[in-house]
């Protein structure tokens, strides 16, 4: 297949502005009457645009209103990069690969054009725009005449002129927002025109184009330019439940895909009418992503959790479908850790009542029952990434540290290891919990162990709120076994700000509830934010599986030069060697190979060379134990 020549507009295709608004800007920064020029040169410019008034009269007209001089152009043009559109700038190695089939045609200025046209690797006989005329003291007077592109259907003359189905071959594919630009097509000078909406959506442009594009990606993959045959990322919905931070919705959308955003959780019913057609979930810790959902989810390609655990989803059927699991680790590790120890110095000097009495009109000044935190025995059960920085934070404020692990953990510090949860109880002046969701941890502390701590122990729970009997805690606080106790997450907790709380904590003397809040600062809201979404963005870009929960951890560098296969499959005997035997029946060259394994899935990633038949890829998703095909270009 012979491939398209290609004839990009500028202004708001390639750059998200318009140029003479731009240099309005600029010239008429200290004018009285600039808002009022101002206008009168967008309403041209959209006038012309939108094909009510001939290009060139309005060119003459906005030039006449703006008084430009040369260093107002020099001064767009030293800013132009930054200019450039979104989804340009995440193809920016199309137009550097294929430059040669590549034409810049405006109305606008070749001054202002040319260093985005040399950064995309465009030849400067390849840029077709306008001169500008300056006098002797450098303001501009006009454009040169001569140029079929100064007046009205400049476009379709200049291209015809080059003749380029000829010389090079192919067929002229247009691309622009503008009536100029559907002229091209309309004249017969190209043989088609998509209309450019990534920035302005003009209706009589887009009624006449034979195709819209929202993106240069929509433009690639319908051309099928140089094999690029992923699918369109603002074709790619994503669904952000439970009022994620923007920021990831800031970096998604800047990679160009499409994001919609809900406040609260879903229900069972509600999320699998919600995730029809939904490439990306992003949940918290209040949604549940169940088996049952998970077989409604017929496009999920991938479930961010934005928080550090994973327990609210069903690991092993996001596995069995072929959809990849991620979460934050360690971007609220810090907030958390603050809190506990906030919420230890409180529960020491008996912070929560005092307040509450005062808040009555009573006043209580004593000092029996409040005690410093230095020399206490602070006992951590969980020792990971939170509790192993509890651990450092409290040895610097004075109390000797112990901790109790399942797994191998290196002591930080001068932190003891204690072998049994029950000799961690008998020693801790405040126990901390920082474990896992697992079920196996349901409940873990009970009467049994709370009889076994010190009278008077104080005891916090930011981890799970199913790791812990609260009635068993209530009774605990209710007999005085313990001298306090805060927590931070329950076993049932409302969906929705609005919806009540109830617990038989509440009302308890010197027990301090907090609602879920341990990560839920600015910083760790955002850091999550970031970290998720670019492990998100890894993972659809490159097929990177770093910090995935649920299938084998690949990391990649970018796809350069090449296509990248993705292959998972459940593990099982020959899928490699089935795998490589249908590439090499299509005749495909492999440049790299990567295979990763866990106990139930596999997962290839194969480079290969680009030039290959589409057709040829079917096989490989037909091959036994095969879970998920996917390509990137």
């Amino acid at each position: 297949m012979i491939s398209p020549i290609f004839i990009f507009d500028f202004d708001s295709t390639l750059v998200r502005i318009e140029t003479l608004e731009a240099l309005a800007d600029l010239a008429l920064r200290d004018a009285p009457d600039a808002a009022e020029r101002k206008a009168r040169i967008a309403a041209l410019t959209d006038d012309a645009m939108n094909g009510r008034i001939d290009f060139g009269s309005a060119l003459k007209q906005r030039l006449d209103l703006l008084a430009l001089r040369r260093e107002h152009v020099e001064a767009l043009a030293d800013r132009i990069l930054d200019e450039a559109t979104v989804s340009v700038r995440r193809n920016v190695d199309f137009f550097q690969r294929d430059a040669e089939r590549i034409y810049i045609m405006s109305g606008g200025f070749r001054e202002v054009i040319a260093p985005l046209a040399e950064r995309l690797g465009v030849a400067a006989d390849h840029v077709l725009a306008n001169d500008l005329i300056y006098d002797d003291e450098g303001r501009v007077t006009g454009v040169d005449e001569a140029n079929p592109l100064s007046r009205d259907n400049g476009k379709p003359e200049v291209i015809k002129a080059l003749n380029l189905a000829e010389t090079l071959g192919g067929p002229v594919v247009m691309v622009g927002d503008g009536w100029t630009d559907a002229e091209v097509k309309l004249k017969g000078a190209a043989d088609r025109f998509y209309a450019f909406t990534e920035i302005e959506r003009r209706p009589k442009v887009m009624e006449v184009a034979d195709a819209i594009a929202a993106s240069l990606d929509e433009v690639l993959h319908a051309e099928g330019v140089a094999g690029r045959w992923s699918y369109p990322r603002n074709r790619i919905r994503m669904l952000l439940l439970e009022n994620i931070h923007p920021a990831a919705v800031e970096r998604l959308e800047e990679a160009g895909y499409t994001v919609e955003t809900m406040k609260g959780a879903l229900d069972e019913d509600d999320l699998i009418a919600a995730i029809k057609g939904v490439h990306v979930l992003g949940i918290r810790s209040k949604t549940n992503l169940s088996r049952r959902v998970l077989e409604h989810a017929d496009r999920l390609l991938a479930v961010a959790a934005f928080c550090i655990g994973t327990n609210q989803i069903d690991l092993d059927a996001a596995a069995d479908k072929g959809v990849a699991v991620f979460n934050a680790p360690y971007s609220n590790t810090r907030s958390v850790v603050e809190l506990a120890i906030g919420l230890t110095v409180a529960l020491m000097r008996d912070v929560a009542d005092k307040s509450a009495a005062m808040h009555r009109g009573e006043w209580n000044k004593s000092a029996t029952g409040s005690r410093e935190l230095r020399g206490k025995t602070l006992g951590i059960v969980g020792y990971g990434a939170i509790g192993s920085q509890l651990s450092v934070l409290a040895e610097g404020l004075g109390m000797r540290v112990i901790f109790h692990d399942l797994s191998e953990r290196l002591a930080l510090g001068n932190a003891r290891r204690m072998r049994s949860l029950d000799a961690l109880l008998a020693e801790a002046d405040v126990i901390s919990l920082h474990v896992d969701g697992r079920k196996e941890n349901t409940a873990i502390i009970g009467a049994a162990q709370f009889a076994r701590m010190k009278p008077g122990a104080l005891f916090l729970n930011l981890s799970r709120g199913h790791v812990v009997d609260v009635d068993a805690l209530a009774e605990a606080l209710t007999s005085g076994r313990l001298g306090g106790a805060a927590v931070d997450v329950f076993p049932e907790e409302p969906r929705t700000n609005a919806d009540p709380f109830d617990s038989p904590l509440r009302g308890l003397r010197n027990m301090i509830l907090t609602p879920h809040i341990g990560g839920s600062t600015e910083e760790a809201q955002e850091a999550i934010a970031e970290f998720a979404a670019e492990r998100l963005l890894g993972y659809l870009n490159r097929g990177d599986t770093t910090f995935c929960v649920n299938l084998p951890n690949v990391q990649l560098a970018e796809v350069t030069r090449a296509h990248r296969l993705l292959h998972i499959h459940r593990n099982q005997p020959g899928v490699l060697a089935e795998l490589n035997r249908a590439l090499s029946d299509a005749g495909l060259n492999i440049l790299g190979q990567h295979l990763k394994t866990d106990e139930r899935t596999g997962y290839v990633i194969t480079d290969v060379d680009r030039d290959y038949d589409r057709e040829a890829l079917k096989a490989l998703k037909l091959l036994p134990g095969t879970i998920r095909f996917r390509m990137l270009h």
